[in-house]
């Protein structure tokens, strides 16, 4: 398979939006915070701007009316082309069945743990359990916002995966940190 023109993950929360009807990128943005896919997407104006306009580039969107609300400035209104959603499912199934080595910053730490010594490691390791107890409980909100509020659980789908993952983090970061502090985690002395 040629390698894919365009590989922004912000490009495909744009096509997954835009299956939904024509907008505008502004409209754009706004849904994505609204349904919390900034804590998935980065979403600022400058990228949000550069990425439609690839996408158009490639023929993957295109303009379809330009509309004028109030005094706003006019806001050009972009749909699906038929490439576009035929590029966008097959992007979208590849990223679904083929892992890929993602090279996190937390796996690359913890593999020099042992360097902190004990006592910062699991001062390191409980305050990560701390900011992600919190990450899983802004997620509960957000989940509650939307979901319990008649969203389809489907549209909000990857933030109930990002909180069993941070889960998952939490109480693998949380355990060691007890074994460190146990002793049951031997330590080399480099004394």
């Amino acid at each position: 398979m040629p390698p894919r023109k365009i590989r922004n993950t912000l490009a495909l929360a744009l096509l997954g939006l835009l299956l939904e009807r024509p907008m505008h990128p502004y409209e754009i943005a706004s849904t994505l915070r609204e349904r919390y896919k900034d804590t998935t997407f980065k979403i600022n104006p400058g990228s949000l701007y550069d990425t439609v306009e690839a996408l158009a580039k490639h023929r993957w969107i295109e303009p379809v009316e330009t509309v004028r609300e109030g005094n706003r400035p006019e806001r050009t209104v972009y749909a699906h082309t038929e490439l576009g959603r035929q590029e966008f499912l097959a992007w979208l199934d590849e990223l679904l069945r083929e892992p890929v080595a993602e090279y996190p910053k937390f796996v690359a730490a913890v593999s020099y743990l042992g360097a902190l010594g004990p006592e910062r490691a699991a001062d390191a390791l409980e305050e990560r359990a701390r900011h992600l107890a919190d990450r899983i409980e802004g997620a509960n909100t957000a989940l509650t916002d939307t979901v319990g509020q008649g969203v389809p659980r489907l549209f909000m789908i990857e933030v109930e995966f990002a909180r069993h993952a941070w889960q998952a983090e939490l109480d693998w970061a949380s355990g060691t940190a007890a074994e460190i502090r146990s002793g049951s985690l031997s330590w080399p002395d480099h004394s």
